[in-house]
């Protein structure tokens, strides 16, 4: 047998939520309409006898059932699928079946009311009556119309907001899936080149590459991760860099000492700091890399400067897919929380990231 996925439950036990609070403001809105006269007092006695409560009954029974002909099938059938004239004609229909059979049963069903007064203009006081009886049920058939439509728009808000949240999630695992074959790609080839400088500090250094791809394979799978492990692997990879850089490249870093537990997404600031390392350095010209990352009063800030020494378009693998997918996924993890400038200044290129890590 097989079973639904738990997007699937957890929707239907939504669904279902909805259907018993909708059960019970329907049951609390007709008690009160069934109830109020009992408690109101009305005429010489304190409260309605049973007989009148009996001819009261007929009018909010009619009401009921015009307002839930239309609720459950009228409006399903012919208003959701644009039939308005169907609609229209169906309650007409409907108001006066129901205004006949109410007055039938006043006149034959139950006895009259004693000391009836005769009516004086029989036919303008039976056309005033039916008239204003239809205004009362169209009313009714309004309220009914825009309950339903109400309801309905709520449902398909929150169909809407799942079907975004889903469409979100894919693209941003789609986004992470992206980001670490080209991380993969620029870390083998800083070991492919240690390797050649340093054979015997490479076995160490794979396995300190070891804990940055289990990070990246595992931990940056969650949505988020503690800013202190954040900071851990890029501080690991920043010295795995630094064991290749030739000895005119000074390399300043600045990050926390203490980083806080707070929660951030993963893989914030590798893209910023490889494109650091790849336009930065210059094989036989003096270089620098300055990386800043601080966190104040739930400000996380990073400012990267470096000199700039663009690539040629034959040796631009992968360059500016990282960037792309950052501007991305900061978009959609902390839209309107984050401030993200870049660009040359002469012969140096500054980038400058703030994210209010604080719920607004």
């Amino acid at each position: 047998m097989k079973y639904p996925d738990n997007s699937y439950i957890c929707n239907r036990m939504t669904s279902l939520q909805s259907r018993h609070t909708g059960f019970w403001l329907h049951l609390a809105a007709w008690s009160v309409v069934f109830g109020l006269p009992l408690f109101v007092p009305g005429g010489r006695e304190p409260v309605m006898n049973m007989q009148e409560y009996v001819r009261f009954l007929v009018v909010p029974l009619s009401f009921m059932a015009v307002f839930y002909v239309n609720y459950l099938l009228l409006i399903d059938r012919y208003l959701f699928t644009r039939h308005v004239g169907r609609f229209l004609l169906a309650n007409a229909l409907l108001v006066a079946g129901v205004m006949l059979l109410v007055h039938l049963f006043f006149r034959f069903g139950i006895p009259p009311r004693p000391h009836h007064p005769p009516m004086e203009r029989p036919w303008q006081d039976t056309m005033f009556f039916f008239l204003r009886n239809a205004m009362l049920y169209l009313l009714v058939v309004g309220v009914s119309v825009a309950i339903r439509m109400t309801g309905q728009w709520y449902r398909a808000e929150n169909i809407r907001k799942d079907l975004e949240r889903s469409r979100s999630e894919a693209e941003l695992q789609n986004l992470k899936s992206q980001l670490n074959p080209h991380f993969l790609f620029n870390t083998l080839n800083n070991i492919y080149s240690l390797i050649q400088l340093d054979p015997d500090r490479a076995q160490q250094t794979v396995h300190d590459l070891s804990r940055l791809l289990r990070y990246v394979l595992y931990d940056s799978s969650r949505p988020t991760v503690p800013l202190k492990a954040e900071m851990d692997f890029l501080g690991n990879y920043i010295e795995l860099m630094r064991i290749r850089l030739p000895r005119h490249v000074r390399l300043d870093v600045s990050l926390p000492e203490n980083p806080s537990h707070t929660l951030v997404a993963p893989l914030l600031f590798i893209s910023l700091v490889e494109n650091a390392f790849k336009h930065g350095v210059s094989n036989d010209r003096p270089s620098f890399i300055d990386i800043d990352i601080r966190e104040e009063e739930g400000v996380l800030a990073c400012r990267i400067e470096n000199s700039f020494f663009p690539k040629s378009e034959a040796d631009r693998s992968g360059s500016g897919i990282g960037l792309a997918n950052l501007c991305r996924r900061l978009e959609m993890i902390y839209p309107g929380r984050y401030e993200m400038k870049y660009g040359q200044h002469g012969d140096t290129y500054e980038t400058l990231l703030r994210i209010n890590l604080t719920d607004r």
